[in-house]
């Protein structure tokens, strides 16, 4: 099951990371194109490895914990690829840290519900989110490899429409995982404590007389 389709497409998004990173210091206008195609094919593994997985009944555990990851390290590299490479600069570097600190903090909330055996379904809003940010990072990979189209600027902006909706989802996370940490933590201290009880010693007998 590990090695089936949509675990290899999977994979084969982490394992693009490298070229991914590389092709970011070929000749600008190279870098543009090589970057953004890298980006759009790791996007399309996104795309068919969970359509596999459903279609074909293969759905496993692995998938499951690895698909996440692959699609954070993604985001992260771009990120902070952009911003190394002056693609993403000034305030918009604080647009960027939002939605990187946003993953961080969720993946570890998700880890948490998940021992709790509690699931947190994605919202309509965070969906609009991951695709405005998908939009963000393609635009600014591009950069000017078109200059009649202002592809940065519309990076920019959608990367702050991205951030601001990432605060928005982030709450919601946060919320649901504070409601169900604090419960725990009731459930805890109202179950019983467990008294260890230890077998009462029997007085000596008395040794017979002589």
């Amino acid at each position: 099951m590990i090695m089936s389709l949509p675990n290899l497409l999977t994979i084969s998004r982490i394992v693009s990371l490298p070229l991914f990173i590389g092709a970011f210091y070929l000749e600008e206008a190279v870098a543009n194109w090589v970057t953004f195609a890298i980006f759009v094919l790791a996007g399309l593994t996104d795309f068919f490895d969970g359509y596999f997985a459903r279609a074909w009944k293969q759905q496993s555990n692995f998938g499951r914990f690895l698909d996440p990851v692959a699609d954070k390290l993604l985001i992260a590299s771009a990120i902070v690829m952009l911003v190394a490479f002056d693609r993403i600069h000034g305030l918009t570097v604080l647009a960027a840290l939002v939605i990187l600190c946003r993953e961080i903090l969720v993946s570890g909330l998700r880890e948490f519900l998940a021992q709790v055996r509690v699931s947190v379904p994605v919202s309509r809003l965070a969906k609009w989110k991951t695709a405005i940010q998908i939009v963000a990072i393609g635009c600014l990979l591009l950069g000017n490899a078109v200059p009649a189209l202002p592809f940065g600027e519309l990076g920019i902006a959608s990367m702050w429409a991205a951030a601001i909706l990432t605060l928005i989802t982030g709450y919601d996370y946060f919320r649901s995982g504070l409601r169900h940490l604090l419960e725990t933590q009731v459930k805890a201290s109202d179950a019983p404590k467990q008294v260890k009880q230890t077998n009462p010693v029997e007085p000596s007998k008395p040794a017979p007389g002589v």
